[in-house]
Order: structure tokens, then C-alpha cells, then sequence
């Protein structure tokens, strides 16, 4: 049993920002920390107050998750970002929300006194009366993860004690984010008794005021009647300070979409009994008269979580290797309703999200390979195309002192070779492409477009069509026009280039309709393209008959149900920079500094070149941990360590520099995912780097002593190239049908004959057919089991410590 926080997050888009350069703009971006850790940092979009990111991205998180922070931020390229202003979200705001919260969030100003993180150990107690003193006595410990407030990435702390007007500190514990004081105070308890203490962390300066780095406040007569409190306590803000309004709603606001799951995803053998029932409800496929629970399922999930629950059945399919057959019945089920061959999979049904999202999780790199080079051309030529007389810009042109101006003819004729030129390189990509296109893939467009055909056999227009429809204006056009949120390039494009992406995708769009008249009607001024258009739909129709020939071998067609890939498939792979240290190990004896390394589901190995011979590598088996390390170790923010056992059984550290805090994340992950079993993972590890005779973080001396934090191995980043994990997503169909109960039974005697012959209106007392019952007597045990498997209610919040 595993129990675990998923955060879906998508930043759609910003609008009234203060422009923070000379020019009267900004250059946005979003940098996203959670637990005041940085996760992700969006893309920076140029020249803009109203930006748009459109990104999405999930995280899961240990059960410890408390807030989550979005920072709008201003890149400048000669000094350090600005800060236009926050937006934070705690977990207590989420739950608010189940189904997720969505809508404008407006930016606060961000206060350096609230910008506290890390946790303090303390013992704090009341003892028993000594020579008639009563006395409060506070121990303190350490402190781990305090945030960093100096140039050299760290802070100098000391802690600040409060109590019944007097005030006691620490020593002052120099360059540390981990520091260890071990001291104790002592104040005489007032009679009656002070209602509080106050342990404040600060950052000691030698010039300049000290910075606040947060604090703990407790009820003294709750300790009294207690006597003793130890832990480790979330330090919190300084909230006490009276707020400035100046700032509310000038700072612009964003716009957002977060939702919060906390899952409890039993052992895969408590899901076998939903799994085998979906199986064979599958397996059964349609039959006449009676109502399919996939159809009961299509009708009563909401348009909010359609993509979601598609997903789930989708990965739950392919782990089956039943994907083929499940989306087969989509379309059956599909088109067995009132339907025209125009409009065919144009809604947002169960049967067209589970396309689109099978398409994404099955044929990005496919994706990749075909769009890849045009977009990277797009990008770098950065040429103006426009077709549109009413958006033309006219420009001087000419050589050698000799200027003319354009004429708008000049400029139409100018972008039309453009696009044709990008857009006859694209279709040349896509009609070479077939034998690249997984086989999974080009079995459901074969049963999609045989389906169709028997359908409509007086238009067989309309099996070409209803590829298209999937193949181009869900799939390749959304990911020419934006291409960021495809993978396919690392940054947004800026305005020219946006444009021509737009009018590229609408191109594809119109071969995939294969009516380029229908689209001229529209847009009068595509005309110029329509000689281009014509061709690129005789080019798809062959491309799609190839694409849905009959001719594959039976043993190809006996694994194309199934996703799961060799097991040393590639994960994740690319250069990073190698530091130097003490120890031994293949890392620490390579030559080069910056190497090529790639993951896969056996080892990460790393050789001087993508193409080189692999030099070393590091077994999966062998990896202990994989965690950032301070800035200040290296003078960089996105160095990670890989803790592994060595050949000679010590455990050795390898620091690999990551070229951007995305990068960083994405090799955290990747490397948690591919080590999630491994039964020798550390629970704590050291974030600095051991120089001269200690570490660099919390200053201890044994180079083999306990880490002073916690590793962090259950936070990783969702992402399409995620191994299958089946237990999880038969969890969230669980939930997801656990709370359809009562619909999907008032559904199914809604979608059958409302009258039964000369018997009147049909009863619904009658028994309900066997899948559905089955299904109610499946989610009936699974509940059972959750209830049974249900961890104890953890012990309520100490009224010992005070928020404050």
C-alpha cells in the first residue's frame, strides 16, 4: 500500500502585468515551488503584460505536501530577475476544492519576512519544581532546509528565544542551511504563567539589518499541563506586521487551474477483480439491445474529467494489452449512434479523448521525429509569412542604398512560397513516415478506418476523414501551433514565429479535412495556398492507405496491445557537467569533464559522446539516493548528486551539473522512477559537498555520518514517457466510478426503452444486468479493503504550538 499526494498544476496565462523594463514591457515567467522547493520554471514569454503559458504539469508529492507558491518573475539579461509579485495556495485552500480549483488568482506583493521555509527541532519543557523554581526550559537542536539569504548561498543562523519580556540567542552557526546548536535555555516561569514563547530563527549580518528566516511560538500553559514537547516543527512567517494595501491589484493576476488528490493506492492484487471486469466488458464488445457499461460510463462522466478518466482507462488498457480492442468498441459504440460522415468523432466523447490521449501516450516520439525538423526550421529562419491583406505589414527592401517599398502583393506572394515551402516539407515528412509510426498506433487507425467504412459504405470519404480528424487536427496541428507544450522545443515562440506556426497548422488542418474549398469559403485570403492544399490531400490519402494496409506480419499484430517496451528502453538521456571530488568510483576517475549520459531501465551509463562507447555505468541496483545539492557548493543552483555503492562496497557520490532547474527536475525524477524499488534507498542524505574535514551544509565531521535532511524520493514529475503503473490507475478509476454509483444506475434505465411493449413504462425495481451488478459488488469490496487498509488518524495538531 502506498499512500501519496498528486498535484496537477497548469499555469494557463497572466494579464494586466506592471512592466518592469524601459521599453514599458516584461518578459514573464513562472517559477513554481512546492513545499518552498523549486519544481518547475515555465517558459519565458517575450515582450508582453498579458502573457500566455498554457503549461501543465503534475507532481507527486510525499504526504507531507503543505503549499504551493507561483512566483511571476521578470527576466532580464543583464542584472538579476525581478520579482512582479506571488500567488500561494496552501493545502487547506485545496481541499476546499476536490474537484480542483480553477479562475484568476490576483498577484500579492512578496514580503522577505513571509518568505520563510525549513523546520527547527526542538525539546521544549516545564520540569518538575526545583528549589521552589519553576523554570521553562527550551533545548535547541537543529534546523534543516532554512532559506538562503546570503551571495554565497547559505545563511549564517542563530535562533532568538522570547518569553514574558526577556529574550535569550544562540551562538551564531556561520555559511549553513543546516545548522546544529544543541543548546538549552532556561527562563523562570511568571506567575501566572506568560501566555507565550516565541523561538525566532534569524540570518546574522555583519552589515546591514539581520534577515528573518521564520519561527515557532508555543502556549506555555499548555506545556505546563503537557511537561514536555520535542519534534521537529514547520517554521512559520512572520504574520504579525500589519499588511499595506498600496499594491492589491496592481501587480496584475493569473490565471490558474490546481487540484490536489491524496491517494491511497492499495496492493495491485486488491484491483484484479475491476481490472478482469473491465477486461471482459471489453472482450465482450457491443451487443444489440443491451447497454454497455463503457457507454454508461461515456454518459455520465462529466466534460471536467473526461480527459482524465481517458487517460486512466487508456494506460490501464495498454498495461492489459487490450488497447486495441477498447478503442475498437469506442468506435463501435461511437458510431452506433445518430450520426453524420461530416461530422464523425468531432465532439468531445469518451471514444475522441481516448484517441487523443492514446496518440499522446503512444506516439510523441513518433511526434517528434516527424515535426521535429520543420519546427526547428520555423524557429531558427524566423522568416514573415502572411496571407492575411488585413494583417499585412509592408517593409523597405533593397540592396546597396537602393530602397523600395513592398508592395502588400509583393508581401502575400513572399509568405505563400514560405508556407508552401514548410508546409511541402512537413507533408513529405508525414507520407514517409509510416514505417515509424508505432504498430499500436497504426492498428487502431485500421480498425478506425475499416469501422467507418462499414458505416458509411456509400462515402468512403469518410474512413479517410476519420483518421485525419485524430491524425492532423488532434494531434500534429495542435503541436505546430504549439509546439512548447508538445516537448518539441524548450521555449515559446515569439510573435512571428507564433504566426507562422498558426498558419502552418492551419494548413495541416485543411489537408486533414481534405475540403480545402470548405476552408477558401472561410478564409477567402488562403486562397494562394489552395494549388499546394490540393496536393497535400492526394499525398494523406495515399499516406493514410499505407498507413492502414493489411500487410503486417501476425506476429507484429500479436504485440501491438501493449506499450511496454525493452527493458533497457531509454528513460532519460543527455549532457552533464561532472564535478570533481573526493572518492573513488568510474565517475570520479573519468577524464572529462562533461559527458553524455542516459538512463534506462538497467543502468546509467555515460561515455564522451552520444554516439561513443560507454565508458562506465552505475546499476540501477546499486543507487542509494538522487538529490540536489546547495548552491553554494559548487556556485550553482542546478547540481544534482547521485549516491551509489561502489565496487568495493563504500558508498561513493557523483555531482552532475544540469544546464537549468527544468533539466534538474526532470533527472530527479526520471531517476527516483527507475530506483522506486530499490530496498537500499537512504531516508537522509547530506545537501552539501564534504571539503577539507567536513560537510559544506551542516558542518559535521564524519564523512559516513547520518544526512541532515530528508531524501525526497517520492517527489517526481508525471510525464508521457512514465512507465505503466496499473495499480494506480485502476485506484483512479476506483474513486472515479465509486462516485458514479448512483448516476450510472439511474443512467442505464434512462438509456433503455422507456416503454416495454403493451407492459407499460419498464420497472426499475427489474435486476440489473450482470456487468453493472458485478461492477456495484467490485467497488463494494474495494471499499472494504480501503477501510481495512485505512492508516490510523494521525494524533490532532499540538496545542502546544501556536500559529501565529
Amino acid at each position: 500500500m502506498a499512500r501519496r499526494s498528486a498535484l496537477s498544476i497548469r499555469i494557463v496565462e497572466g494579464r494586466n502585468l506592471p512592466a518592469k523594463d524601459i521599453m514599458g514591457s516584461s518578459d514573464p515567467y513562472c517559477i513554481v515551488k512546492i513545499n518552498d522547493e523549486t519544481i518547475i520554471r515555465t517558459a519565458t514569454v517575450w515582450k508582453t503584460l498579458s502573457p500566455f503559458w498554457g503549461e501543465e504539469y503534475e507532481v507527486h508529492l510525499q504526504p507531507t505536501f503543505h503549499s504551493i507558491s507561483i512566483y511571476v518573475m521578470d527576466e532580464d539579461a543583464l542584472s538579476h530577475d525581478d520579482v512582479i509579485g506571488k500567488v500561494c495556495i496552501t493545502r487547506d485552500m485545496l481541499a476546499e476544492h476536490p474537484k480542483g480549483f480553477s479562475g484568476w488568482v490576483s498577484l500579492s506583493e512578496v514580503d522577505p519576512d513571509e518568505e520563510v521555509q525549513g523546520e527547527i527541532h526542538l525539546r521544549v519543557e516545564v520540569p518538575g519544581s526545583q528549589d521552589s523554581r519553576r523554570v521553562l526550559c527550551c533545548t535547541v537542536l537543529e534546523a534543516r532546509d532554512l532559506a538562503r539569504k546570503d551571495r554565497n548561498g547559505a545563511s549564517d543562523p542563530f535562533v532568538r528565544l522570547r518569553y514574558n519580556g526577556k529574550v535569550q540567542e544562540s551562538t551564531v552557526v556561520k555559511k549553513s542551511c543546516y545548522p546544529r546548536w544543541n543548546e538549552t535555555f532556561e527562563f523562570e516561569l511568571a506567575e501566572p504563567a506568560g501566555e507565550k514563547l516565541c523561538v525566532e530563527v534569524w540570518d546574522w549580518d555583519l552589515v546591514g539589518r539581520n534577515d528573518f528566516l521564520g519561527k515557532v511560538v508555543f502556549s506555555v500553559p499548555g506545556l505546563e499541563a503537557a511537561g514536555q514537547e520535542e519534534g521537529w516543527f514547520r517554521l512559520q512567517p512572520d504574520k504579525s506586521k500589519p499588511r499595506e494595501d498600496e499594491h492589491q491589484g496592481s501587480l496584475g493576476s493569473l490565471q490558474l487551474q490546481v487540484r490536489l488528490r491524496d491517494e491511497t493506492v492499495l496492493p495491485s492484487h486488491c484491483y484484479q477483480p475491476l481490472v478482469q471486469l473491465l477486461c471482459q466488458e471489453v472482450k465482450s464488445g457491443r451487443q444489440d439491445g443491451q447497454v454497455h457499461l463503457v457507454t454508461l460510463l461515456d454518459e455520465t462522466t462529466t466534460a471536467e474529467c473526461r480527459q482524465e478518466v481517458a487517460v486512466n482507462l487508456v494506460r490501464l488498457f495498454l498495461g492489459q494489452g487490450l488497447v486495441k480492442e477498447f478503442l475498437d468498441l469506442l468506435f463501435e459504440l461511437e458510431l452506433a449512434k445518430p450520426c453524420e460522415p461530416n461530422t464523425l468523432f468531432r465532439s468531445n466523447s469518451l471514444a475522441s479523448k481516448s484517441m487523443e490521449s492514446f496518440l499522446k501516450v503512444t506516439g510523441m516520439l513518433y511526434l517528434h521525429t516527424v515535426l521535429g525538423p520543420t519546427i526547428t526550421r520555423v524557429f531558427e529562419e524566423k522568416k514573415y509569412v502572411e496571407l492575411d491583406p488585413g494583417k499585412v505589414e509592408v517593409k523597405d527592401v533593397g540592396c546597396s542604398g537602393l530602397h523600395r517599398v513592398q508592395t502588400e502583393g509583393e508581401v502575400i506572394e513572399q509568405g505563400r512560397q514560405h508556407l508552401q515551402s514548410y508546409l511541402g516539407e512537413l507533408l513529405d515528412a508525414i507520407v514517409k513516415s509510416a514505417p515509424a509510426c508505432p504498430p499500436v498506433v497504426r492498428a487502431a487507425f485500421r480498425q478506425l478506418f475499416r469501422r467507418v467504412g462499414e458505416r458509411f459504405p456509400q462515402h468512403q470519404h469518410a474512413k479517410f476523414v476519420a483518421v485525419t480528424s485524430f491524425l492532423c487536427l488532434r494531434f500534429f496541428s495542435p503541436a505546430i501551433m504549439t509546439p512548447k507544450l508538445f516537448h518539441l522545443r524548450e521555449t515559446h515562440a515569439d510573435a512571428r514565429t507564433s504566426r507562422t506556426l498558426l498558419l502552418l497548422a492551419k494548413a495541416v488542418q485543411m489537408v486533414g479535412n481534405m475540403e480545402p474549398v470548405a476552408g477558401r469559403a472561410k478564409e477567402a485570403w488562403l486562397a494562394p495556398l489552395l494549388p499546394a492544399l490540393q496536393q497535400g490531400i492526394a499525398q494523406m490519402k495515399d499516406f493514410i492507405a499505407r498507413l492502414v494496409g493489411t500487410e503486417e506480419e501476425e506476429e507484429e499484430e500479436e504485440g501491438e496491445g501493449r506499450l511496454v517496451g525493452p527493458p533497457a528502453a531509454v528513460v532519460k538521456e543527455g549532457p552533464l557537467f561532472v564535478h570533481k571530488t573526493r572518492g573513488k568510483g568510474p565517475l570520479l576517475a573519468a577524464t572529462a569533464k562533461k559527458l553524455h549520459f542516459c538512463l534506462t531501465g538497467e543502468a546509467l551509463s555515460f561515455g564522451k559522446s552520444p554516439g561513443a562507447e560507454r565508458s562506465g555505468a552505475i546499476a540501477l541496483a546499486d543507487i542509494l539516493a538522487a538529490e540536489k545539492v546547495e548552491e553554494k557548493s559548487f556556485g550553482s543552483s542546478y547540481v544534482m548528486q547521485v549516491v551509489y555503492m561502489g565496487a568495493g562496497g563504500q558508498q561513493e557520490t557523483a555531482y552532475l551539473q544540469c544546464k537549468c532547474v527544468n533539466d534538474l527536475n526532470q533527472w530527479l525524477s526520471a531517476l527516483r522512477k527507475v530506483c522506486v524499488n530499490n530496498p537500499r534507498v537512504l531516508r537522509a542524505y547530506h545537501p552539501g559537498v564534504f571539503r577539507g574535514d567536513k560537510w559544506s551544509c551542516c558542518h559535521q565531521r564524519q564523512r559516513t555520518g547520518l544526512g541532515c535532511d530528508r531524501t525526497r524520493h517520492g517527489v517526481t514529475l508525471q510525464d508521457w514517457t512514465d512507465p505503466l503503473e496499473p495499480a494506480a490507475e485502476a485506484q483512479r478509476l476506483f474513486h472515479h466510478l465509486q462516485g458514479l454509483r448512483g448516476t450510472l444506475r439511474e443512467k442505464y434505465w434512462e438509456l433503455l426503452e422507456p416503454e416495454d411493449g403493451q407492459n407499460g413504462p419498464r420497472c426499475e425495481g427489474a435486476p440489473l444486468p450482470e456487468g453493472l451488478s458485478r461492477l456495484f459488488g467490485v467497488l463494494g469490496d474495494l471499499e472494504g479493503c480501503h477501510r481495512l487498509a485505512q492508516p490510523p488518524a494521525p494524533p490532532t495538531p499540538s496545542l502546544l504550538q501556536l500559529q501565529t
